[in-house]
């Protein structure tokens, strides 16, 4: 901890040699401390008993009150933070309608015993742990492209903890199996993660400019889905076929599932038709959901209870999102994020691209990405997919580096964890390093992408 203080202090000077905001004013350095005890809170939730959404929350908030107090006490003109949060309130609000209409849905299904069925028709089967294991973790990687990481990773963990509530040495490899896998395959599709959206909406390549980098992808998931794997035990799951009641989707469930694709797919499209936020297609699928649990009723005299779902969802999931948002934010505001621009002329594109990925995995791949495209360095198609696809799979690294892995936390409280994670962080590692050596091999010696 004092090293990392040390180290910010160092980083904190360097900004403030640029001359530029408020870096180098206490409310610089002392938001920058409250930052990093935050952070510090939000990795120890074990050591503390405390929920991360507390410390980022407030982080978050009280940040942006000392910087209006620092305004207030120096007479300066708000315009400029007012402004900021007002970008920021967006931002957060895209993130947290989207969220809230993906946990909904979820909810919606559980309600419909759509997992249970999966579950059993799984278990069924007779499938050991480490089939389970791959099979969910195939289909995070290949569901991720069209569904979004966020959106699989729930579903795929639900699945997971219906399948097995206690035993942690099937649960945890295969909870960091279904993130990276979510990851993985969000990382080759435009609309697979947030931060592709970003890059694709940016203009930084064409749709099948991302479709590239599946290999490097696919590949980089294999290598960790592998070493994972031999942590997972071969017995099976406990299934007594004769007390084992069958389970199968309760009426309307069905419809359920084809309301939810249809909602992702209006989520994607009015975005790239209509130029509208995701979140606005989403909250439409969500108006179609109630109005066809009212339709539900009416017929069937059954109440699906949508409002029930809205209550069910991981709320605390959604305030860390809005706190760790809001504390990037405000280090952005600041000046802390500006460092970015200077770092590619001077260490180079490659290398900074490179450690965009751990970087994601400190601080969320989101405004992270946000940041590279703020300073919008100069780089070729070949840099920005690299870009792309370490900020993608780099929020691996660390259990909540990304919206899937905060998500999977969420489902799986007590067993997901920072501490589950990072004894296994290592295999990420390695397939981190594995994908960025297929890019290389790719596109910086035989060049197999589309030059524009």
């Amino acid at each position: 901890m004092k090293k990392l203080l040390i180290l910010l202090a160092l980083v904190s000077s360097a900004f403030a040699s640029g001359g530029e905001s408020l870096v180098g004013t206490w409310v610089g350095v002392a938001s920058l401390i409250i930052f990093v005890v935050g952070y510090y809170v939000i990795a120890a939730e074990e050591v503390y008993h405390i929920n991360k959404a507390k410390p980022a929350l407030f982080i978050g908030t009280f940040i942006f009150m000392l910087i209006g107090f620092y305004y207030f006490i120096n007479g300066l003109d708000t315009e400029p933070l007012h402004h900021e949060i007002k970008l920021l309130i967006l931002e957060i609000a895209e993130i947290f309608f989207f969220l809230l209409v993906a946990m909904t849905y979820i909810e919606a299904l559980i309600e419909r015993r759509v997992f249970d069925t999966l579950k059993y028709n799984l278990v069924s089967k007779g499938y050991t742990y480490k089939r389970l294991f791959w099979l969910t973790g195939m289909i995070a990687f290949f569901l991720s492209p069209i569904a979004d990481n966020l959106t699989t990773a729930l579903i795929l963990s639900t699945v997971l903890i219906t399948i097995e509530k206690k035993n942690k040495a099937f649960l945890v490899p295969g909870a960091i199996n279904i993130v990276v896998a979510a990851n993985a395959g969000g990382a080759w599709s435009p609309f697979g993660d947030i931060t592709t959206l970003m890059a694709w909406t940016a203009g930084k390549g064409h749709f099948v400019d991302f479709m590239f980098l599946f290999p490097a992808a696919v590949v980089g998931w294999l290598v960790t889905a592998y070493l994972l794997s031999r942590f997972v035990p071969d017995d099976k799951p406990a299934f007594d076929a004769e007390n084992e009641p069958r389970v199968t989707i309760l009426k309307g469930g069905k419809i359920i599932i084809g309301l939810g694709i249809f909602t992702i797919f209006c989520a994607v499209m009015s975005h790239q038709l209509f130029n509208l936020p995701a979140m606005w297609g989403m909250m439409f699928g969500l108006s179609l959901l109630k109005l066809y649990s009212y339709s539900h009723k009416k017929r069937h005299n059954e109440d699906i209870k949508i409002f029930d779902s809205l209550s069910k969802i991981e709320n605390d999931t959604l305030l860390f999102f809005f706190g760790i948002l809001a504390a990037v934010g405000s280090l952005h505001f600041i000046g802390y994020l500006a460092l970015a621009a200077n770092l590619y002329e001077t260490a180079g594109a490659t290398t900074v691209n490179i450690g965009v990925g751990f970087l994601s995995a400190i601080v969320d791949n989101i405004p992270v990405m946000s940041a590279v495209l703020k300073a919008n360095p100069t780089m070729g198609l070949d840099q920005w997919m690299l870009v792309t696809l370490t900020a993608g799979i780099g929020g691996s690294l660390i259990s909540f580096g990304s919206a899937a892995g905060v998500g999977v936390m969420g489902k799986l409280r007590g067993i997901y964890t920072f501490a589950a994670h990072m004894k296994y962080s290592w295999t990420i590692l390695v397939g981190y390093v594995i994908s960025i050596s297929i890019w290389y091999v790719q596109y910086e010696i035989f060049g197999l992408y589309i030059k524009h």
